[in-house]
């Protein structure tokens, strides 16, 4: 898959774990979150090229910080929601 593909499909999990939040059931949203980050962890041994590596490792520890932290990064829904959009622009332009 595609850079692009990857966090489209990371970023689908977390739309999910932000939609769960949003009708209160903490347990789904941990569930989805979590598998954001196995997602995030497979993309993270995939790559070996230094900027690849950097995006996946900040991106997971950003989501850590918001889904499980106490968001020290300042992180919000819609934040997410676009940084993700992006990417699931991108993978359906190619296809």
């Amino acid at each position: 898959m595609s850079v692009c593909e990857q966090m489209a499909n990371i970023g689908s999990e977390v739309h999910r774990a932000l939609n769960w939040r949003n009708k209160g059931n903490e347990e789904y949203s941990k569930l989805a979150s979590a598998r954001a980050l196995e997602l995030l962890d497979l993309s993270l041994d995939a790559h070996k090229s230094y900027p690849k590596l950097k995006e996946f490792a900040r991106l997971r520890e950003a989501i850590v910080d918001y889904f499980y932290g106490s968001n020290e990064f300042g992180s919000s829904e819609k934040l997410w929601r676009s940084y993700f959009d992006h990417f699931n622009y991108a993978a359906r332009k190619d296809r």
